[in-house]
């Protein structure tokens, strides 16, 4: 999969030291990502069975034992992931991952 928008997961890791304790687990998010190879949502869910998928191609990961949240949205036919938001659980649930 290619994963579009690296730059959000960059600028939250290194924008607030509190969120140090997540860059380990994002990267490791990242590098299973980037290996993957989901055509549908069921192959997305077979690798990683905690992700939620929404409607229209959204997807909600847990990171770092879901202290964090990361919602993208997945091209499958294509093979891309656009990562639309990454933050706490706490700010996640300000957010409608829908439209975010």
């Amino acid at each position: 999969m290619r994963v579009i928008a690296l730059s959000t997961l960059k600028t939250f890791l290194e924008n607030d030291p509190a969120y140090a304790d997540a860059v380990d687990p994002v990267m490791a998010w990242y590098r299973q990502v980037r290996r993957a190879d989901w055509g549908t949502p069921a192959a997305l869910k077979r690798d990683l069975h905690t992700a939620s998928v929404l409607k229209d191609g959204r997807v909600v990961f847990n990171i770092a034992g879901n202290k964090y949240r990361l919602v993208v949205w997945i091209n499958y036919s294509y093979r891309v992931v656009y990562i639309r938001f990454i933050g706490t659980h706490r700010q996640y649930d300000r957010i409608d991952a829908q439209t975010v």
